[in-house]
């Protein structure tokens, strides 16, 4: 009796790392659109965490003109997207994540810190939505889109606001960390 109780333990545990495993697998995938998805967005959030990182703390106020979000607006408002865009995908948003966050948080370490954190965020919500979740259909601004749209306009929120980020910085003097490129940006020629 006690060998058969082993016995089943053994098969029991067995499914359960096979099933573990199994899962893993889901949420890391190797191909496929979340696989694609994962790679397309983790290119462009690097690129923003490094340029953000470059970026002088002088200039996080800095802002193209009166009404337009600063330097630091503008990665906290990524940061916050990445939040609630997530959340339409059933990921839950933090305790003490609000929709202000682009106007409190200034400080340049608080804000790449911030940022990373959002990153982090969206990521898992997308490793953590199986393949057969995808063509579900959620609300998103009273328009019926599936879970793998709201990802897709995730993605194109943090590569529409990099492209921002780098004419904010190449306006400040700042040469993105890998365009190879030597030396300063160049400077603003006067009318």
């Amino acid at each position: 009796m006690k060998n058969r109780h082993l016995a089943i333990g053994l098969l029991l545990g067995t499914f359960v790392i096979a099933a573990g495993a199994a899962r893993a697998d889901e949420a890391a995938p190797a191909t496929g659109f979340r696989a694609d998805l994962i790679g397309n967005f983790d290119y462009a959030a690097k690129e923003l965490v490094s340029l953000a990182e470059a970026v002088p703390a002088e200039k996080y106020s800095w802002r193209p003109a009166s009404g337009v979000r600063s330097v630091s607006e503008v990665y906290m408002h990524v940061a916050s997207g990445n939040y609630y865009l997530a959340s339409f995908t059933g990921a839950k948003v933090p305790e003490g994540i609000d929709r202000d966050m682009e106007k409190k948080v200034t400080d340049k370490a608080q804000v790449v810190e911030a940022l990373k954190k959002s990153i982090a965020h969206a990521r898992a919500a997308i490793q953590n939505t199986p393949d057969s979740d995808l063509d579900t259909k959620v609300k998103f601004f009273g328009r019926d889109m599936t879970k793998r749209a709201i990802f897709l306009v995730l993605a194109g929120h943090v590569h529409e606001h990099l492209g921002q980020s780098i004419a904010y910085a190449r306006s400040n003097g700042v040469v993105p960390p890998w365009s190879g490129e030597q030396g300063e940006a160049p400077k603003k020629s006067s009318p």
